[in-house]
């Protein structure tokens, strides 16, 4: 994390089923991300697949060495902050797959979330830039992957605030409907593309100056970084194990 991205390679392997005007829609958002973050598309490739619909991108980009946040940099007693909100592309994809039995008010910006992500780039250039944070990851596979994975890699535990989680109303909504509790869903969750950083005391003045620069991109405190191992959600004052996030294999 730190990274200014600069150039793309877009690679798409198109069923026969699939309609042109869907190929158009994908490569059209795809430029509009790129555009916005001035990110050149310099190549890639396109093949026929038999199904289903593959996409590759690989993104390069240049960092200053002492700019590069890693997930382990991390120590005990660094606050842990996530930006923007979570939960929201879970739920907005489990409404996708089952309208009737989890439509809720306002569940389709969800949706938006889940179908058109927002990367936070220039968050996360700020932060490398001044070294705001010690630790930082995206949470493209759940912002309990992520507490893990950095906890992990800093030789660190963790204790999340479960009432700090910032999880849209809509969301929550969704969760209960599907019977599930919106807490352990929304950390669960993946493709957000939020970032978790963790953030000494002493840098608190660091981080408002990101803030201030984040365009409006709100980051909340959402627990704290112990020396015991330990990876947990308090909730009234009990702790409750930290769930998995998106296993892949």
């Amino acid at each position: 994390m730190g990274g200014t991205p600069r150039l793309a390679l877009l690679s798409l392997g198109i069923p026969d089923t699939l309609p042109p005007h869907d190929v158009d829609a994908l490569v059209g958002g795809f430029l509009e991300v790129a555009t916005k973050h001035h990110v050149t598309l310099a190549g890639g490739n396109i093949t026929r697949s038999p199904g289903p619909l593959f996409v590759d991108v690989t993104v390069t980009g240049y960092a200053r060495r002492r700019h590069i946040l890693t997930r382990g940099g991390a120590r005990a007693g660094d606050e842990l902050y996530v930006t923007g909100d979570v939960g929201a592309a879970a739920a907005g994809l489990r409404w996708l797959r089952e309208p009737s039995a989890t439509s809720v008010a306002g569940i389709e910006a969800c949706a938006d979330r889940h179908r058109r992500p927002e990367p936070r780039v220039r968050i996360g250039a700020l932060l490398g830039r001044n070294r705001a944070a010690t630790a930082c990851m995206d949470l493209s596979d759940g912002l309990a992957d992520a507490v893990r994975q950095i906890a992990t890699a800093s030789g660190v535990g963790a204790r999340i605030d479960a009432d700090a989680v910032p999880i849209p109303q809509a969301a929550r909504a969704c969760f209960a409907a599907a019977g599930l509790d919106p807490v352990t869903a929304a950390a669960a969750g993946g493709d957000d593309y939020e970032l978790l950083l963790a953030v000494p005391r002493k840098r608190r003045g660091r981080l408002a100056t990101v803030i201030r620069q984040s365009a409006g991109v709100p980051i909340t405190r959402i627990g704290v970084l112990t020396q015991e191992p330990d990876l947990s959600i308090v909730r009234n004052a009990l702790a409750e194990p930290l769930p998995e996030g998106f296993v892949h294999f």
